[in-house]
């Protein structure tokens, strides 16, 4: 693309990146993006120096304060009114995402500070991986997934993007007693793909819909395949879709995310890491989420303008995060109840999980429901053979008042994490029985 058709803020950017993993794996899109100076960063400057007054930004201010409605600040009485109401800046609160990128480090112990972006504030997971294929994939251009994966992924990379969506088994075993990830496959699949000079790659861990989450050696090995391919001299992405991160429930999982691996492994491996509140802290309708960048090639400079490409794309889709949610998370990390009050819900889960694992030990071989591997989240789910998912998923509802999802016709998950313990038993006998009827 030559730079004279760029925008010169865009060209700016890409001499700042140029060179760089970020900047080859960059899709047309994604060079051409950029921050603009205008109302926002003229805003941002004005906030800092207008002391005399401030006639940028487009919000109704009175006696120094946001005009708010009584029922809106009613409704969040801890919150100022520039808290609840004025705009976010573009990238997110700043305290939330330094605060965000103390937990990254807490949680992953691996990761060294100086080697990963700030965290840039998005409006949820689903906002940041659909801008991230914006950056970073063009049409035509194949991303790695697993076989089975969240529904979603197919419209926000397919649909959207034209890109080519390659599903792969990423299990062995038949039932959720033995098997794992399937190393050798996922290996010469991704060799394969490879061979094309690019790597794009999808992982979602634990995974929805199969609740499966990496052990220590399966972790490295995939840490090992994609080193391997980028010491051949292919550059590698590999996003790391978090959103149930923290949600382990055996001790042989490996407890950090893959991206503590990957973020500072080879100068041709960008890793992503896509996270947020929404699961870990159990705040769905907030709508927040974080998106990290890591590379070993990347030094700060670098780090500010794939942020600020970042921007351009939040800044022309939805503009900026919710303003308030940033606050109420700020607000609940601070609060000295919420890690008690999150631990007593991860048991609850827990709990269901093996109550889950308690019927299926107790009632194998299943002719018709195989479950795949699964060790975390929120979900577990069934290979389906000689029954369509769809079929069985209609009749358990129809028939029993019990609802579950069917993705395509060979995969049916069960959400455990919506089931009270005391109707495990029930609910997943009446799926056995079902499923045997059809």
């Amino acid at each position: 693309m030559k730079q004279e058709n760029l925008n010169p803020l865009a060209a700016e950017l890409n001499a700042v990146l140029s060179g760089t993993i970020a900047e080859r794996l960059m899709s047309p899109l994604g060079k051409r993006l950029y921050f603009p100076k205008g109302i926002i960063a003229q805003s941002a400057e004005a906030k800092k120096s207008a002391h005399t007054a401030n006639a940028t930004i487009g919000m109704a201010y009175h006696k120094g304060k946001p005009m708010i409605l009584s029922a809106i600040a009613e409704s969040m009485p801890t919150l100022s009114a520039d808290q609840a109401v004025a705009y976010a800046p573009t990238a997110g609160v700043e305290q939330v995402r330094q605060e965000w990128k103390k937990l990254i480090l807490n949680k992953n112990t691996s990761l060294n500070p100086d080697k990963i972006s700030l965290p840039v504030v998005v409006s949820g997971l689903t906002s940041g991986l659909s801008l991230l294929a914006e950056i970073f994939l063009a049409k035509g251009e194949t991303l790695i997934a697993s076989d089975p994966c969240w529904d979603n992924y197919s419209l926000i990379f397919k649909e959207r993007r034209n890109a080519n969506l390659l599903e792969i088994p990423f299990y062995t075993g038949a039932d959720s007693t033995a098997g794992g990830l399937d190393i050798e496959r996922i290996s010469r699949e991704a060799e394969k793909e490879a061979e094309k000079g690019q790597l794009r790659v999808l992982l979602n861990f634990p995974n929805n819909p199969s609740g499966y989450s990496p052990t220590k050696a399966e972790a490295e090995a995939l840490a090992a395949l994609f080193l391997k391919i980028a010491e051949k001299g292919t550059d590698v992405l590999v996003l790391c879709d978090d959103a149930y991160f923290g949600l382990f429930y055996e001790d042989s999982i490996f407890e950090q995310s893959i991206f503590s691996l990957l973020a500072d492994l080879h100068p041709n491996i960008l890793a992503v890491k896509i996270d947020g509140p929404i699961k870990e802290d159990f705040v769905w309708g907030l709508r927040t989420g974080f998106v990290t960048f890591g590379s070993k090639g990347l030094e700060e400079k670098h780090y500010t303008a794939l942020v600020t490409k970042f921007m351009g794309a939040i800044r022309s889709s939805i503009s900026c995060a919710n303003t308030p949610a940033q606050h109420i998370i700020i607000k609940a990390l601070e609060d000295k109840r919420s890690q008690d009050e999150k631990n007593n819900f991860q048991d609850i889960l827990k709990k269901r999980y093996i109550k889950v694992k308690q019927f299926l030990a107790e009632n194998p071989n299943h002719p018709r429901l195989k479950a795949f591997p699964f060790n975390s989240g929120y979900f577990m789910s069934f290979r389906c053979e000689g029954v369509s998912a769809e079929k069985l998923r209609q009749a358990l509802l129809n028939e029993h008042g019990i609802g579950v999802i069917s993705l395509g016709d060979a995969c049916l998950r069960v959400a455990f994490s919506s089931l009270d313990e005391e109707n495990i038993n029930h609910v997943y006998k009446t799926i056995f029985d079902t499923a045997l009827k059809i």
